[in-house]
């Protein structure tokens, strides 16, 4: 299956590619297009990454815990929809209890409570997009990988299902695909014998969008809990954030140096 977010070169256009560029043409402008029993296509606007990515930006993700509202699922629910998490279906023979445990998710709400004061304070927790990742370090075949702007991914195709990158994240942030995928979408292609994890919206990253689904969400709901950004421009909006308040790593300890930072707790 061939993702339309994928970087392609404009002067490598074969009759194949001209066929396709040719249905994309009728396809833009549409939502969402049905190409194939349980695949949907969504139509974009940006033009796709033409240059390599490259270390002079780092993404990465500031969440102020004091603006993240107990019961507020945005993030969660944008995320699903995002990245077709929202299509997975529970099987019949399955309970609910045993559903809950084994479905993908990238991104969970976390209460955390002080045990003296007694006060809760509510976080997402997603992949971390450590500078160190642990889960890079114990992968045999290298499917699980960190770009030069900071993103950890993994590669589907060379994923082999072992889950040691499960066992080494310490914040359980990674999911594996139990059974086969009926429904996904395109840009986030998944399938069964695969882990994977929030990739920061990596699709938009290489259409040159400047958001994520979680900080639109959390944004439109009111709340702009989360910003995202280049934490090594001085003058991006994270930057001048972290800059303004105190922030902190989940399991500093491990000196990961993660991308994502968390003030207020």
């Amino acid at each position: 299956m061939k993702d339309h977010h994928e970087p392609t070169d404009p002067t490598d256009a074969g009759p194949a590619d001209s066929g396709r560029r040719a249905f994309m043409g009728v396809a833009a402008g549409i939502t969402a297009a049905v190409v194939a029993p349980g695949v949907v296509l969504h139509s974009v606007t940006a033009a796709p990454r033409s240059e390599a990515v490259t270390s002079d930006v780092r993404w990465g993700l500031l969440i102020d815990t004091a603006k993240c509202v107990d019961g507020c699922s945005a993030c969660v629910d944008a995320c699903d929809r995002e990245n077709g998490l929202n299509l997975q279906n529970k099987p019949a023979s399955a309970s609910q209890e045993h559903w809950d445990d084994q479905k993908a998710v990238w991104i969970r709400k976390v209460q955390l409570q002080d045990n003296q004061t007694g006060r809760v304070t509510n976080l997402p927790l997603m992949c971390q997009h450590c500078e160190h990742p642990p889960c890079v370090d114990v992968c045999p075949t290298g499917a699980s990988f960190k770009r030069a702007d900071g993103i950890v991914m993994v590669d589907r195709h060379t994923c082999i299902g072992c889950r040691y990158c499960m066992m080494a994240c310490p914040y359980k942030a990674r999911s594996f695909i139990h059974k086969a995928v009926e429904d996904q979408l395109t840009r986030v292609p998944r399938g069964k014998g695969c882990v994977e994890s929030c990739n920061l919206c990596v699709h938009r990253r290489d259409f040159g969008e400047d958001s994520t689904a979680c900080v639109d969400a959390c944004r439109e709901a009111g709340h702009e809990a989360i910003v995202f950004g280049d934490l090594k421009d001085p003058e991006s909006s994270i930057r001048k954030h972290l800059a303004e308040m105190a922030s902190r790593q989940i399991r500093e300890d491990l000196s990961l140096n993660t991308g994502v930072r968390y003030s207020g707790i």
